[in-house]
């Protein structure tokens, strides 16, 4: 019987394991330790604040992409605080610049609207830079594709008196290997090697995928040391993914069964509503036990509880058949899902858990009617 059957767990819950989320940032304070580069949280992908007494033991501080990113990382977090958004309005700089350390802009213009107020702050500025270079394989998710509005081109940079400017920005990896980072490096040095002379420090965003099995993580450190030797910078990175890569799933339960060219099993749980990047990507969750459609000899099309004709998480196979009242175990939902869910259909929104390291399971959040109604008026 799986932990996650638990009576004591509801459903639907998203449940982080303490102890598997100790063990990637074990491994990211290896990295930091022998390559001398900084590991900081992108609360992007990963902003559970009930587990950063636990982060920040090991990571150097949060990144924010957002005004209410920052205060959160300011407030629950208390390390560094680093901000990149693609357009600051005025408010927004007025709010960032008592929170944050660093701050990137990602256009030559904006830079030079805020500089002096963020300088006159203490805060480091960074610009943001494309290295025309593409390594995701989502479409969605390439921040260097032809037409992009992310980061500074090579031949605009140049053009102008950098005199002001501590860093750089860079990020167009998502998921990838080190290899995927070594090539964008060279993209970079190619494009903008004598800027990076002039810098202090060279984030290198996120993407970097360093605690999934098989990531050779030596040849990370590697890039990293000679990276910063050569250069004589602070290298930064941002992981979301990576810090909470396999840590928890998402348990729901089987509502009802119902038939239409084949078996369809409705959850308590929506994928438009609770795994977004399962319609918007897409891709296909793993579930503990489960198969693909006919490997196992009772095969069923999951579906969500909302009233989106679309929302249908795919075809499963399985070795007993489903009942109603049976608990399904989607894998590693802790890192870009439960920040990217929404109350739509006011359906039940999944309660967050912790199952601790001493066994002891910690329910550490359950929504409500008033949570549904407080987000319109």
């Amino acid at each position: 019987m799986s932990q996650y059957t638990s009576p004591e767990i509801p459903s639907p819950c998203y449940v982080l394991d303490e102890k598997l989320l100790r063990k990637n940032l074990e491994l990211m304070q290896k990295v930091q330790e022998q390559s001398g580069a900084n590991i900081i949280l992108a609360l992007k992908g990963y902003a559970m604040w009930s587990t950063f007494p636990l982060i920040r033991q090991y990571l150097k501080g949060c990144t924010a992409s957002s005004v209410w990113e920052a205060k959160l990382a300011a407030q629950e977090f208390a390390r560094e605080v680093h901000a990149y958004a693609p357009a600051y309005k005025q408010d927004d700089i007025d709010q960032l610049v008592p929170l944050v350390n660093h701050l990137s802009f990602n256009s030559i213009s904006q830079w030079h609207k805020y500089r002096e107020q963020v300088v006159k702050a203490g805060v480091s500025i960074g610009l943001r830079i494309n290295p025309e270079h593409q390594e995701a394989e989502t479409e969605l998710y390439e921040p260097s594709a032809p037409g992009s509005r992310l980061g500074i081109r090579a031949s605009e940079l140049k053009q102008h008196d950098l005199t002001g400017v501590e860093g750089l920005h860079v990020h167009n990896l998502c998921e990838c290997d080190s290899f995927a980072l070594e090539r964008t490096l060279n993209a970079v040095e190619s494009r903008f090697g004598e800027q990076l002379k002039q810098m202090k420090w060279l984030n290198l965003g996120g993407g970097h995928l360093m605690t999934r099995t098989g990531y050779d993580v030596e040849h990370l450190i590697k890039q990293l040391k000679r990276l910063r030797e050569t250069y004589d910078l602070q290298v930064i990175l941002e992981p979301g993914s990576a810090v909470a890569w396999q840590t928890g799933p998402l348990v729901c339960e089987v509502v009802d069964i119902v038939e239409n060219q084949g078996q369809i099993a409705l959850l308590d749980i929506s994928a438009t509503a609770h795994m977004p990047d399962v319609l918007e990507m897409p891709y296909r969750p793993a579930i503990t036990g489960a198969g693909l459609p006919a490997e196992k000899k009772f095969s069923y099309r999951l579906g969500g509880n909302s009233c989106l004709a679309g929302d249908v998480i795919g075809e499963y196979s399985f070795d007993q058949p489903l009942a109603v009242g049976d608990r399904l175990i989607f894998e590693d939902m802790m890192h870009y899902t439960m920040v990217k869910t929404s109350f739509f259909n006011g359906v039940q929104h999944p309660a967050i858990g912790i199952l601790r390291e001493s066994g002891q399971f910690d329910c550490v959040r359950q929504f409500s009617y008033e949570d549904f109604r407080n987000r319109l008026s």
